[in-house]
């Protein structure tokens, strides 16, 4: 299997970024090429919507990065079905570290994407105050 999976990342330290809780807002895109469930590279991009609230641009430069997959903490219905569009599988639950979120993605511990609780109520507020919460259905 060969795939190209995006994270956002708080930080540009490659495998060892943070993963970012809003991928909408991050600072960088980790982006890694896997092969056979081993990850073979892996590069840091910037976000050119960082602190932006951009719905649909974000999936459409995830999909200019030849991504398959999205790992994300969370995100919101609207933002899944837009990654949808582009054939990007959205999947949330991811934490940690780049290497610690990809690890559980190819070890099937995350899959599918469940929504963040405020975007189940509407998705046009501001997710940086601390108040997420992400739940597996």
């Amino acid at each position: 299997m060969k795939t190209r999976i995006a994270l956002p990342t708080l930080d540009n330290k490659g495998l060892g970024s943070l993963v970012s809780e809003h991928f909408g807002r991050c600072a960088y895109f980790a982006i890694a090429d896997i092969e056979d469930n081993r990850i073979q590279s892996v590069k840091t991009v910037d976000n050119p919507y960082a602190g932006q609230h951009a719905p649909g641009q974000i999936p459409e430069f995830i999909h200019q990065q030849e991504a398959k997959v999205m790992l994300a903490g969370g995100m919101g219905h609207r933002a899944v079905a837009f990654f949808e569009q582009y054939g990007i599988e959205a999947v949330t639950g991811a934490a940690g570290t780049v290497l610690q979120a990809i690890q559980a993605y190819l070890d099937g511990q995350l899959n599918g994407a469940s929504p963040c609780a405020e975007s189940q109520q509407h998705h046009d507020h501001d997710h940086d105050n601390g108040e997420h919460s992400h739940h597996k259905e």
